[in-house]
């Protein structure tokens, strides 16, 4: 499995039924859980960013997949980052 860390911005549709997040997350989180991902985390913050949700998945296309869906219901706007673990990134290193 791979891990992503989703930032999210509510769009003015989501800021609007903001009291319907918690539930929107819950559905994501299913979502993912049928196509073999699993949510690690969701976190609504201030700021910059209105959340950042840590999705594990086992590809890239998986990830991709999941979070055009959850930008696509238009309460969103996402930018997704692959996030490397202590062991993933001292390979990474190694070949420096």
């Amino acid at each position: 499995m791979n891990r992503y860390v989703v930032l999210v911005s509510f769009t003015e549709k989501g800021a609007a039924a903001v009291k319907d997040s918690v539930a929107r997350a819950a559905e994501f989180a299913a979502e993912a859980d049928q196509v073999g991902a699993k949510v690690e985390a969701s976190y609504w913050t201030l700021g910059s960013y209105d959340g950042v949700i840590v999705l594990n998945a086992p590809d890239e296309v998986t990830a991709a997949a999941l979070v055009l869906r959850l930008a696509r219901g238009g309460n969103v706007r996402t930018s997704m980052l692959r996030a490397l673990d202590p062991g993933e990134f001292e390979k990474v290193v190694a070949n420096l």
